[in-house]
């Protein structure tokens, strides 16, 4: 494995950073304050190719690999997380299961639309009773005819109300367990399909978070995605993709407080030197750093090694864990050092430390990320 990257990711990590400092960061406050959709970022992105980034060309995505797009997560997380978020779900958990699993017909009428930012979409798989333990969900899929009616609750689910795509899992023969849940393409808006009020967090403002529920919600036989029953195994694989993005995501937030800990700490001055003349304050800024370059470098491992195929559910596991925990530390550490203006709204850095939190929450929290790479150890 060549640790290097090559002039091509260089070239276009240049190029989403360029856009996320023009485009993304001038509005990042303004999505937070007012948690704000932002529209026209995301069109602007999707115009870029960034809502489809490892789509194939042959489906009008980028058809870059996963080490160009956890760079781009990075680079636009830095501006702003809930922004990498919206374009992260789209690319992870929408458009790369539906490449993986899709049939001919699905990939070729709705990938272009998704790869393109015409059409967003969500993963919904949690529901209310039904969070880490996803194999207890409640919402059934029962077939009539050539459609599939599904009536169910789900919760949490990112991009709602923006979505064009919502992969819905359901179960479709409770009897079997994990083993009876089926995953669906449902196309919104549809009347049977009622969204509540905007989920309002600590962090990640501006995300679209939302609850929806579905009432005789009828799907066409032929937007099931892979086949009946598959759905579980579908879920996972992309909840392990989209572990690598929201690595990426925690990676960037490091990287954003490290960086306006440094500048802070060169220009504040205390005692008549600045902070950074401190050995505690350098200690410090050194474990920052540290701690970021080891995040980053366990990251591109697991996109390089899940690009060639030889990667288990562990790499991008242990890549959220040790890039989600350095997102909080690391946060917290820059909010230390700014002290009290740290503290104070509109700071980058109080919002960046609430953003890092929800990293060690969703797409499965720390602990079952322990869990998995545990399983993986102790089956050796």
């Amino acid at each position: 494995m060549d640790l290097d990257l090559t002039k091509g990711h260089r070239t276009f990590r240049d190029k989403v950073r360029h856009f996320s400092e023009e485009e993304v960061l001038p509005v990042a406050r303004e999505i937070d304050e007012k948690d704000l959709f932002p529209d026209d970022v995301i069109t602007k992105a999707g115009k870029m190719g960034l809502l489809g980034i490892i789509t194939p060309k042959e489906y009008g995505g980028m058809g870059k690999d996963l080490i160009s797009y956890v760079l781009a997560i990075e680079e636009i997380s830095k501006a702003s997380p809930s922004v990498a978020l919206t374009i992260s779900v789209n690319n992870s958990l929408i458009c790369s299961p539906l490449v993986h699993f899709g049939s001919e017909e699905q990939k070729t009428e709705y990938l272009p639309k998704l790869a393109s930012g015409e059409w967003l979409g969500s993963f919904a798989l949690t529901e209310p009773g039904a969070g880490t333990d996803a194999g207890s969900l409640s919402t059934t899929a029962n077939r009539e005819n050539d459609s599939y009616i599904i009536n169910g609750s789900k919760m949490f689910i990112t991009n709602m109300g923006k979505s064009s795509m919502i992969l819905v899992f359901a179960k479709t023969s409770p009897e079997k367990g994990t083993r009876g849940i089926s995953a669906f393409l449902v196309r919104a808006p549809d009347n049977a399909l009622v969204t509540e009020a905007v989920l309002e967090g600590m962090g990640m403002r501006g995300s679209q978070q939302m609850s929806f529920q579905m009432k005789n919600l009828r799907v066409p036989i032929q937007n099931m995605l892979g086949k009946e029953g598959e759905g579980f195994k579908i879920g996972l694989w992309s909840l392990n993709m989209g572990r690598l993005g929201i690595a990426a995501q925690a990676l960037g937030i490091a990287q954003a407080a490290l960086e306006d800990a440094l500048e802070y700490a060169s220009k504040r001055e205390q005692f008549g030197r600045p902070l950074s003349d401190f050995q505690a304050i350098q200690f410090r800024l050194a474990d920052m750093a540290i701690e970021i370059e080891a995040a980053k470098s366990m990251i591109i491992r697991a996109a390089w090694r899940m690009e060639k195929g030889s990667a288990s559910p562990s790499d991008p596991a242990m890549a959220k864990l040790l890039a989600s925990h350095v997102a909080i530390k690391v946060s917290g550490d820059a909010l230390t050092i700014l002290g009290g203006r740290g503290y104070l709204k509109g700071s980058r850095v109080e919002k960046l430390y609430r953003d890092a939190k929800i990293t060690e929450i969703y797409e499965g929290t720390s602990d079952v990320q322990r869990m998995i790479i545990a399983r993986q150890l102790l089956s050796r």
